[in-house]
């Protein structure tokens, strides 16, 4: 009903919207003109001031000015005013148009009068289809609800569902997983029982069978009643498997007492069956501690009679010569002995030269294969201590190193553990390595040897840390404690030696360098060379020592001949000597270096003021009292000495060539070394021409420029060139 009104209100103000217009226009003119009308009309009665209440809301001039002003606006009101026409006739024009226009408004109602009954037919019949949709669409809404309460109850029972089918699946995962290891199947048993340990199917059912021993033992703590259904049948598998497994292991290590076996190869076929020992630890821990201490003990007699037998066999082949505690550094070569001592050794330079022996601490050496003795033996090949000792312990270091991993990776132990059982087997044989360096070190003073010895455990320490195999590192220790105090007592004993030597006893005197300190310097060079690697303070304390006596020794020597000239000779051999090894060994900034290259300097400078003193002592001396007279300032003083001055220029140019080919060939005879005399005699010449141009010097000052002799100087530059002649040339 109301979807119709509106339609009608529609159409009727769709007709009748012209009209309207044209009224509401009109009316508005009219009652402006009447308005105007009655202001102007002289009929209107005077208003009485008496009869206005300006109080009230009824008369408001502000709002009437505001009227007046708006309908002044409209278009016909302008027009009418403009135009001059009588109010009141147009008035009426108006009232009569109006008229006119209502009765043609009236008529076209009337004439439309059959279309609008029409169309409110139609609006009612709309409005009652739309009354029947409205009704079907309230049903479809109602069973859409219900629709959708079943859809949320069907939900509801699917979610339910799912859960219920996940429950289910649960159950049966652990429920099949818990028959699959409660069942035993006919396979396992057959291998168990029929199969040799070596095949691979018996290995995973090995495997297998653990995992049910295993779960079964879990069953059992839940006090699950199907366990009982299966215990026997395990129970039985397990006595069979770790029978075979016993005798299988038991076998292999019986296996390793076979002489001339290569124990290695059944130890790799061991590892392959690790598995083994970890079922016998875990289900049979007394057959697994028999095996153990089986393996033990067998391997323990194993490498004891091995490092034993390999031992004796290798001092078959050291050298026969040894050295003793006659053979120090400050022993005379020519030392009488008694009539039951040993023969010395041919030549104690050996002792205190390293040689070739250094060689055994390289890397290709240090770890290439150990000696074979009997192949040794057969070549008549004879090696020093060190050489033996290197063999030996690399053999231990090598077989240490294996064994050690083995433990660990069949025997399944670390840390301590894995230490224990170690020392358990090797145990016995590194007690007897220790007897018996014990036993060679105590009579042992081959120093060198000691020392190689010390570096070699150095380097295989450092080896087996490398492999991070701390197993050998308790021994490692106990042979250096063994072998640094005899180092140290041995060099402490040639110390000593050096410092009791008594030169009036080692011969007839000779200025070339002493078998001493040829013995200090091939020792010193050694040690220093090979102490280069590892540092060790110690070792410098005690070379330091050596070297202070050395010295010592050397000056006492020297204050042996009569002559100083000889004496520095003496010195400048030795210092010479001495420098030489070193530095074929040792580096150049080592301190035994730097010593001795400040020692020959300060004695090879006296040497060549020594001779140069004998030809041109009295030059020399005439320049050195000049100048230090002229830094006095008291020159004048030698104004006197012209007989002298005159003595030593002509002297001087006189004698000069012979003296320098006299002092060269002094001194290429004095020095064993050639390219030392040849440095000498440079500086000689050098130290003379210096003083020959302080001569100049001097004679050109005022107090002697009027001396005749002056002229027969000889040119300082023709010097230089005769004195290059001389200079020797190798």
């Amino acid at each position: 009903m109301a979807l119709a009104a509106m339609a009608e209100t529609v159409v009727t103000e769709s007709v009748g919207s012209d009209v309207n217009t044209a009224v509401n226009s009109t009316t508005t003119a009219m009652a402006y003109l009447q308005d105007e009308i009655k202001h102007d009309s002289e009929q209107v009665p005077a208003l009485k001031l008496g009869d206005l209440d300006i109080t009230t809301d009824e008369f408001i001039l502000d709002e009437v000015d505001i009227h007046i002003q708006a309908n002044l606006e409209d278009d016909l009101v302008k027009e009418a005013l403009k135009t001059g026409v009588d109010l009141r006739q147009y008035s009426k024009q108006v009232e009569t148009e109006l008229q006119r226009i209502e009765q043609a408004s009236i008529k076209d109602y009337i004439k439309e009068s059959q279309n609008i009954a029409s169309l409110h037919n139609q609006i009612t019949a709309c409005d009652s289809i739309l009354e029947r949709m409205e009704g079907m669409l309230s049903g479809f809404q109602s069973d859409l609800s219900s629709i959708s309460s079943e859809i949320h109850t069907l939900q509801q029972q699917s979610v339910s569902m799912n859960v219920r089918l996940k429950n289910r699946q649960a159950v049966r995962s652990h429920l099949s997983q818990l028959v699959d290891e409660l069942v035993v199947p006919g396979a396992m048993i057959s291998v168990i029982l029929e199969s040799p340990v070596t095949e691979q199917e018996f290995l995973e059912q090995l495997h297998e069978l653990n995992n049910k021993i295993n779960f079964a033992k879990e069953l059992s703590f839940r006090e699950t009643l199907a366990c009982s259904d299966i215990q026997d049948t395990v129970d039985r598998l397990k006595i069979k498997a770790v029978t075979k497994i016993r005798e299988f292991i038991l076998q292999k290590i019986y296996s390793f007492r076979k002489p001339m076996t290569n124990y290695q190869i059944p130890q790799n076929t061991l590892l392959k069956y690790r598995f083994f020992y970890q079922f016998l630890l875990a289900n049979e821990r007394q057959v697994a501690k028999e095996v153990r201490d089986e393996y033990v003990d067998t391997m323990s007699k194993i490498y004891y009679s091995y490092f034993k037998s390999y031992s004796g066999r290798l001092l078959k082949v050291q050298y026969e010569e040894v050295a003793d505690k006659d053979d120090l550094m400050g022993v005379e070569d020519t030392a009488k002995k008694g009539f039951f001592s040993k023969p010395s050794l041919k030549s104690r330079n050996t002792i205190f030269t390293v040689g070739q022996r250094g060689a055994v601490l390289s890397p290709a050496e240090l770890e290439g294969p150990i000696l074979i003795p009997h192949t040794a033996q057969r070549g008549d090949c004879r090696y020093p201590y060190e050489t033996l000792f290197r063999s030996q312990h690399y053999a231990l270091l090598d077989n240490g190193c294996r064994e050690y991993l083995f433990l660990c990776d069949f025997f399944m132990v670390a840390g301590n553990s894995a230490l224990d059982l170690f020392n358990c087997i090797m145990g016995k044989t590194l007690s007897m390595f220790l007897k018996s360096m014990s036993t060679y070190v105590s009579d042992c003073y081959d120093s060198i040897a000691v020392f190689l010895c010390i570096h070699i455990i150095l380097r295989f320490r450092a080896i087996t840390a490398k492999r991070n195999i701390p197993a050998l590192d308790k021994y490692w220790e106990a042979v250096l404690e063994l072998l640094w105090p005899r180092f140290e007592l041995i060099l402490e004993m040639n110390i000593q030696s050096i410092r009791n030597t008594d030169p009036q006893k080692l011969g007839l005197l000779d200025t070339r360098p002493h078998y001493i300190t040829r013995r200090y310097a091939e020792f010193s060079s050694a040690i220093v060379s090979i102490n280069q690697t590892f540092p060790n303070q110690r070792t410098n304390t005690l070379l330091g020592q050596l070297q202070v006596e050395v010295e010592n020794f050397v000056l006492k020597m020297a204050a042996e001949f009569p002559s100083r000239k000889d004496q520095l000779i003496f010195l400048i051999n030795n210092y010479d000597m001495m420098l030489s090894v070193l530095m074929e060994r040792a580096a150049d900034d080592s301190k035994e270096v730097e010593g001795f290259q400040q020692l020959l300097l300060a004695r090879t400078q006296e040497f060549i003021e020594e001779i140069l003193s004998s030809p041109f002592g009295g030059m020399i001396a005439f320049v050195k009292e000049s100048e230090a007279l002229m830094e006095k300032g008291q020159l004048d003083r030698l104004k006197n000495d012209e007989a002298r001055i005159t003595q030593l220029v002509r002297g001087f140019s006189s004698s000069w060539k012979q003296s320098v080919e006299a002092l060269s060939q002094d001194v290429m005879r004095s020095f064993t070394n050639f390219k030392n005399g040849t440095g000498i005699i440079q500086g000689a010449l050098t130290q003379l021409i210096q003083y020959y141009h302080g001569f100049h010097k001097v004679l050109s000052q005022p107090a002697f420029r009027s001396l005749a002799v002056r002229s027969e100087l000889i040119n300082l530059h023709h010097l230089m060139v005769e004195v290059k002649k001389h200079k020797p040339n190798f």
